[in-house]
């Protein structure tokens, strides 16, 4: 079953997105950043200049885990 290619359909209309199929038809995840004019040095640029993530509160948690829980 071959999924339809999604871009511009999402909130962040900036920005486009790409389906699985059109990443391996590109040659992988690599070949595709390299197509896409992206490298590693970049990617790892930008995860180590991006914010902290904030834990989770006790609140929060405790709503996670109750969603959890009631799931089983």
């Amino acid at each position: 079953m071959k999924s339809e290619v999604s871009s511009n359909n999402s909130l962040l209309k900036t920005h486009k997105s790409y389906s699985a199929e059109e990443i391996l038809a590109a040659g992988g995840a690599t070949a595709f950043a390299i197509k896409m004019g992206k490298d590693r040095d970049s990617l790892i640029k930008a995860l180590e200049n991006s914010p902290k993530p904030e834990p989770f509160t006790e609140e929060e948690w405790a709503d996670l885990m109750a969603d959890l829980a009631k799931d089983k």
